[in-house]
């Protein structure tokens, strides 16, 4: 079975994905708890007040955790990529469920038992902690069982900007529409879920009046124990996340870019001494762009045309020099270097399915044109917004689809046209499944696409520190050309070879690239 093996293949990687993505569930339910029963107390007693925060944590439910993620990762202290920023959104959706049923469970206390504590001289806060509350605990432990279980799925997102965990897995087996890699990390997912909603029922109903046993002492016990875990976990987390003197290196969220920030990382640990930490998969161009000005990342690798249109907003233009030279001067106005480019040309290509191509006799774009009308068309997100994407595109040819195009992830579109989801659609002229699954590329018989050279950008300041690795760039640019990029790109997508091993493969066909005395 090919799910088992790939989880025997993986072993060490796998478990510390597992324990990554529940440190990080445990760690923010834990301080949803620490934060939501006292705001719920509080809401419970001044309702005035109170009933204004479960709105706001209501409101806080209703915002999908995608745009929550992509919300943070420019704000300063709180934001940013990695675990921290996902500690503050998971504990945001958990705070909601615990704070309601504080809540509930609190106007769930008989009224006439509250008078007997009162009768029997209790202050308030005697009656909070001796009466109320424990009287309260199941229906707040649902409340925690929910938050954790709905944590369990968020956490999966995270993995987007670069928080680990096993969301790591589907988001890698999305990008080579793999459905092993899918299933590697949601089969676990949803056991954790299963588990820990298992697990949370138990002591719901061990929370039952007349069925816990042991009194004040074990409660208190529990407590200080519970505490001490969580800072540990917390601290944990975030230190992991600490650079500690490390080149830190990104990708966006797709085969290709993996491969080529895996390729930076062995490039700089085979040749120096320093310290590399992978931030790899972390989502598109915007991600990576804030994430790197933001100081989250030192180095990724961007394409040219991207670069000139997306990242510095400046009209399409075809000519290779200029649009280096521009872009150059973009980078170095936010105290950034262009690197020089790696060897490919990564443009976009309008792909449709062979047998389309072969039967209407399809070689260019403008061959396309009058067919388009009946055709359903999809498009990657990025592709649909940008000023050198479909719109453009449209204009330039005359193209009209018997629908709006279909917004997609730009992973899935290749397989979507393969299935006959959709019968045209734009892709990366190096993508190793074009071949795979018998797809052909339109020429762009009008140019309407500006180039997208492969080139490294790194944090000026990064470079400074480190001026040996300008050479190490200088050693690799020219190195990886288009037949390159493409073969790797298949070995990945096609014949599922982990990427770092594909690099691997890559150094040792080009001797120069690594220094074999370098310091391990």
């Amino acid at each position: 079975m090919r799910l088992l093996q790939f989880w025997l293949n993986h072993g060490g990687e796998f478990l510390s994905a597992i324990a990554r993505h529940l440190a990080m569930v445990v760690a923010a339910t834990g301080v949803a708890v620490a934060v939501g029963v006292p705001l719920g107390v509080f809401a419970y007693r001044r309702p005035r007040l109170g009933n204004p925060l479960i709105g706001l944590a209501n409101v806080v439910q209703t915002i999908p955790s995608l745009a929550m993620f992509g919300f943070l990762i420019p704000l300063p202290v709180v934001g940013g990529i990695g675990a921290k920023a996902a500690l503050i959104v998971l504990t945001l959706y958990a705070l909601l469920p615990v704070m309601r049923t504080t809540v509930s469970g609190l106007k769930s206390v008989d009224p006439a038992v509250r008078e007997a504590g009162l009768a029997m001289g209790m202050t308030d806060q005697q009656l909070l902690f001796q009466v109320e509350l424990p009287l309260a605990a199941p229906a707040i432990l649902a409340g925690v069982r929910v938050a954790t279980v709905v944590g369990v799925g968020t956490a999966t997102i995270a993995a987007a900007i670069g928080a680990g965990g096993l969301g790591e897995y589907i988001f890698r087996g999305v990008a080579s529409v793999d459905s092993t890699v899918i299933l590697a990390g949601a089969i676990p997912a949803a056991a954790l879920a299963l588990i820990a909603d298992f697990v949370l029922g138990k002591f719901e109903l061990w929370s039952t009046p007349g069925r816990a046993k042991g009194g004040k002492s074990k409660v208190a016990l529990a407590a200080i124990a519970g505490t001490v875990t969580l800072l540990l976990l917390v601290g944990g987390l975030l230190w992991s996340e600490r650079s500690q003197g490390r080149i830190v290196i990104g990708s966006k969220d797709f085969t290709e870019q993996v491969i080529l920030g895996e390729l930076l990382a062995q490039l700089i640990e085979g040749n120096t001494s320093l310290k590399v930490q992978r931030k790899l998969n972390l989502g598109d161009t915007l991600v990576c762009e804030t994430a790197m000005r933001a100081g989250d990342l030192d180095i990724y690798v961007e394409y040219t045309g991207t670069a000139l249109t997306a990242v510095f907003k400046q009209p399409v233009l075809l000519d290779s020099e200029q649009v280096n030279a521009r872009v150059a001067a973009g980078y170095a106005a936010t105290d950034r270097t262009m690197l020089p480019p790696l060897g490919f040309n990564n443009t976009y290509v309008i792909l449709v399915r062979g047998e389309d191509a072969r039967r209407l006799n399809l070689k260019t774009i403008s061959d396309a044109v009058k067919h388009a009308p009946t055709w359903r068309a999809g498009f990657g997100s990025a592709f649909l917004d940008r000023e050198d994407g479909y719109r453009g595109l449209a204009q330039t040819y005359g193209l009209r689809f018997a629908e709006a195009p279909m917004a997609m992830n730009l992973s899935l579109t290749y397989r979507a046209l393969a299935e006959k989801q959709v019968d045209i659609i734009s892709g990366d002229a190096t993508n190793g499944l074009i071949s795979k699954l018998d797809l052909v590329a339109l020429e762009d018989d009008r140019r309407y696409f500006p180039p997208y050279h492969a080139v490294p950008v790194i944090r000026t300041e990064t470079l400074d520190r480190h001026p040996e690795m300008r050479e190490l760039f200088d050693r690799l640019a020219g190195k990886v050309t288009d037949q390159e990029m493409r073969q790797m790109n298949y070995e990945a997508d096609v014949e599922r070879r982990d990427p770092p091993v594909i690099v691997r493969d890559f150094l040792a066909r080009h001797n120069g690239l690594l220094n074999r005395n370098a310091k391990p």
